[in-house]
């Protein structure tokens, strides 16, 4: 991206006909970090400085943000992450943060649970909310992780009892193993048979969220 946007400066500059010089003196910056920015080896490049640069020239910066990977996780998360994870039996593998098999995609499960012939992605959700959205999530990311089902797994809050009624008509297809039968198999290492949500006790002496 340095490269990309320092040529494109030098480019408006030089069509211009203005000098290196002349631009750097207008944005504020010395010739030689004016340089080093066209050419894309500045290393800390700070975003006003490209916005003055890019305004003298004629150009104007423009910065989006746009949805990447997964959040960094919070305490509560790893957590609910561990405890269900202490749920399993010790033949079943376990992985976090498991990237989806499709090059260049950042989407990841946040646990991965497997035996010889089962595979299941694992969703941990502390602040479940949007219920349909949650759901057209983790259907293409079932559809795109090459994965026999999807465990998503809740904390017992007020919170999460009120996505799951919201959530109470449709959540059938989507999640036709009930989480306490599971959590069972699980328990003893046998494939739980399709995709479950899984609600997970509070931990003692947590507050009701």
């Amino acid at each position: 991206m340095r490269v990309l946007i320092g040529g494109e400066i030098r480019a408006a500059r030089v069509d211009r006909n203005l000098t290196l010089r002349e631009v750097c003196q207008a944005a504020g910056v010395s010739t030689a970090t004016g340089s080093r920015l066209e050419r894309g080896v500045l290393e800390h490049v700070d975003v006003m400085l490209l916005a003055r640069m890019c305004a003298v020239v004629g150009l104007e910066l423009s910065v989006k943000a746009y949805p990447g990977g997964e959040p960094i996780r919070d305490a509560a998360h790893l957590g609910l992450l561990g405890d269900f994870r202490a749920r399993l039996h010790p033949s079943v593998d376990w992985a976090t943060e498991v990237p989806l098999p499709i090059t260049g995609d950042a989407r990841a499960w946040d646990g991965f649970a497997r035996c010889a012939d089962w595979r299941y992605g694992v969703e941990a959700e502390t602040a479940p909310h949007d219920g349909q959205a949650t759901l057209r999530r983790l259907a293409l990311k079932q559809r795109d992780g090459q994965v026999d089902g999807v465990l998503l797994v809740l904390r017992d809050t007020r919170q999460a009892r009120a996505f799951l009624r919201e959530v109470e008509g449709v959540v059938g297809s989507a999640f036709p193993v009930a989480g306490a039968r599971a959590l069972e198999l699980l328990g003893v290492g046998a494939d739980p048979g399709g995709s479950a949500i899984i609600v997970m006790p509070r931990r003692t002496g947590s507050p009701v969220a």
